[in-house]
């Protein structure tokens, strides 16, 4: 009976946030005095299981959708494609490959269902595509207004479609971006910091091996950017996060999708800096794969 309800239990909360991908690795945040850290099973993923571009399944679609959170298909030369993610062994990977005829970019994304808002830690184990494409784990509200990166990358140190004089990026690679937008959209306006603190540098590329990235969303008006359980970045205070006003006063307060993803930046492949054919070659190496999330809350913890 006991292995009866238990298998229940895993089937409940979707069978992929056993924590043991992550029981090693404590929370490297105080969750506060007389405070725990929970894991919410609704939302972290060991991506333990199988689901195919085509055929999802039960399970991811327990906590994902293969699509954008809103109608659009991407920035820059970017078509965000169902059929370019997938979970195997072990990882979620999301794929780069042409639109034939085009220049533009079939690429892989992931929303998640359930939402989040602080006080909120989020963390994932991730390799960053040897590829000039984005790869990007990040929150953002429902209306587009509010952003959180807590990891972005563009991870070739080459690109062989640049001209001359900027086909060396490993500038680049050696850096992850952890920030945060604010917006208005109409019209459009558009605030995040833009000190060198937000670029987190590296002597040896990201691409090379997995890291994790996480982000302790504290409040409205506090951030801590984390890299391998270190603290890397620390952003808090009116004056940082949203210096115009363009909240009304409130911060980074509205609860926000986490979105798993890869892009072709506009503002790069204006420069030239987007992948050639030979570049989509699709190796180990060109996928953007994702170890697991794991997305924590604190609670009273229970008293002796």
């Amino acid at each position: 009976m006991r292995t009866l309800l238990i298998f229940a239990l895993i089937l409940l909360v979707g069978g992929s946030a056993s924590a043991r991908d992550w029981a090693h690795l404590p929370v490297p945040v105080d969750a506060g005095e007389g405070r725990v850290w929970k894991l919410d099973p609704l939302v972290s993923d060991d991506f333990n299981y199988e689901a195919s571009g085509s055929r999802k399944g039960r399970v991811f679609r327990r906590r994902w959708v293969d699509t954008y959170h809103a109608n659009w298909s991407g920035p820059g030369l970017t078509v965000w494609d169902r059929g370019h993610s997938e979970v195997s062994g072990g990882t979620l990977k999301l794929h780069a490959s042409r639109l034939k005829g085009t220049a533009k970019i079939n690429l892989g994304i992931v929303t998640s269902k359930r939402r989040v808002q602080h006080p909120v830690y989020i963390e994932g184990r991730a390799r960053v595509s040897n590829s000039v494409l984005a790869c990007a784990m990040w929150l953002l509200s429902p209306d587009d207004t509010q952003e959180i990166d807590f990891m972005e990358a563009y991870g070739a140190s080459h690109s062989e479609n640049a001209p001359e004089g900027k086909k060396d990026q490993s500038w680049f690679a050696q850096r992850m971006h952890v920030s945060h937008h604010m917006f208005i959209r109409q019209p459009f306006q558009d605030y995040q910091p833009k000190d060198e603190g937000s670029w987190v540098h590296s002597e040896v590329p990201w691409c090379e091996d997995f890291h994790t990235y996480g982000v302790y969303w504290r409040d409205p008006w506090h951030l801590e950017y984390y890299i391998d359980g270190v603290l890397v970045r620390t952003v808090s205070g009116e004056t940082t996060i949203d210096p115009r006003g363009y909240s009304g006063g409130k911060g980074l307060h509205k609860e926000m999708d986490i979105i798993l993803d890869r892009e072709d930046h506009g503002w790069r492949s204006e420069q030239g800096v987007t992948p050639t054919n030979n570049e989509l070659n699709e190796t180990e190496d060109d996928l953007f794969q994702v170890d697991w999330l794991r997305v924590y809350k604190p609670v009273e913890a229970k008293k002796p």
